[in-house]
């Protein structure tokens, strides 16, 4: 996909986001629309998958740490025909197979269940491990949120993976600054991120994670680093896409959506 297309299918992404969690009326919206353009970005030209094979071995895998962000990767996985687009309005229903957070053992083309968070990312580092023993030539991608980033589990997968130099591993931050109960600075401030991913052994590019140019081209450029695991900070906008969700801010990271605000995102998004 060129970068108009991959614009245009970030569109796709939140519109489907929005029906996604629009049809249960209550959810992740914020975080979920902060990653729909590096989940084009990655679907719409980087990985390696097979829609109709989605157990395919030496495939890509997409791990989403941030597991209540489930909703996002459903949108992109509906999209590319892992399951009919028709199953988004079953979020979180019974016997559906899309969980408000992410199953691998429900949703096809889920890798990893997600959900505690941390977690995915440990998950993450232990693919990276498989497939460097395999030697399937697959990278591992995996999302965490800057919240979540918080959490010690993650620097210590982070450590491993630095330390074992596992260079088929990329890792992206979101962080769009803000979690469930304030901002990252109130809480517990990251800042210097990058410094630290550096100091940990990894390659780091700190970037508008919003914008699909500079994702494509700083995962060009860590597909092609060897010797290191790479982190991309993405800085985003939490509600990225829809005016009213980006004005919510903190309360965005759980909110409910009637039908009257369903239709108007969509609108929104579609440029109506």
């Amino acid at each position: 996909m060129n970068y108009d297309q991959l614009r245009a299918f970030a569109r796709d992404i939140r519109a489907n986001i929005v029906d996604c969690i629009g049809s249960l009326g209550v959810g992740h919206i914020g975080g979920c629309l902060s990653i729909a353009d590096v989940l084009a970005v990655l679907y719409g030209k980087h990985m390696r998958y097979d829609p109709e094979n989605p157990k395919m071995e030496g495939r890509d895998r997409l791990i989403c740490s941030k597991g209540h962000a489930g909703p996002a990767v459903y949108a992109v996985l509906a999209e590319k025909g892992f399951f009919p687009k028709s199953e988004l309005a079953t979020l979180n229903r019974g016997g559906t197979h899309l969980p408000s957070h992410c199953d691998m053992n429900k949703t096809p083309g889920v890798d990893m269940t997600a959900g505690s968070l941390g977690q995915g990312f440990s998950c993450a580092v232990g693919a990276a491990i498989g497939s460097k023993l395999k030697k399937d030539g697959a990278t591992i991608y995996c999302i965490i949120g800057d919240g979540e980033s918080q959490e010690g589990q993650i620097w210590e997968a982070g450590m491993y993976a630095g330390s074992h130099k596992l260079d088929n591993l990329i890792v992206f931050t979101d962080y769009n600054k803000l979690q469930l109960d304030g901002t990252i600075e109130e809480i517990n401030d990251l800042a210097p991120l990058a410094d630290k991913w550096r100091a940990f052994n990894f390659a780091v590019w700190d970037i508008d994670g919003n914008d699909v140019e500079a994702i494509d081209k700083a995962v060009s450029e860590a597909r092609a680093l060897e010797g290191k695991p790479k982190m991309i900070i993405l800085n985003t906008v939490k509600g990225k896409g829809v005016s009213f969700v980006e004005a919510a801010k903190v309360g965005s990271h759980s909110m409910n959506i009637n039908a009257e605000q369903r239709a108007e995102a969509l609108k929104e998004i579609r440029g109506e």
